[in-house]
């Protein structure tokens, strides 16, 4: 699955257990996740972003891809990632995926 958001590019490489963000051929940013098999529940660990693509809307892209991902899967994610919880906050409409908030 891959989606484009105007110049990124995001697709899941569930090998590596992450979402990928390129620009053009440039891998941009990436954003870890673990999947409990008990719970069926995707935990979003970590965002990075390339310094040379911030302010392009990677993050955004990679979150928002994270949710249509766990929409389409039918899967509840858990935000570790503080970027995505502010990015949450911003997207109220994807409240409904989320299991609960993070507990270390």
């Amino acid at each position: 699955m891959t989606e484009q958001h105007s110049h990124v590019v995001v697709g899941d490489d569930s090998d590596r257990s992450r979402y990928e963000a390129h620009i053009g051929d440039h891998l941009a940013g990436v954003l870890a996740y673990y999947d409990d098999e008990e719970t069926g529940e995707r935990t979003l660990r970590h965002t990075v972003v390339g310094e040379e693509f911030g302010g392009h809307g990677v993050g955004s892209a990679l979150a928002s891809f994270a949710m249509q991902d766990a929409r389409d899967a039918g899967r509840k994610i858990v935000p570790q990632c503080t970027f995505v919880q502010s990015w949450l906050v911003k997207h109220p409409q994807h409240a409904e995926l989320v299991a609960h908030e993070y507990r270390p």
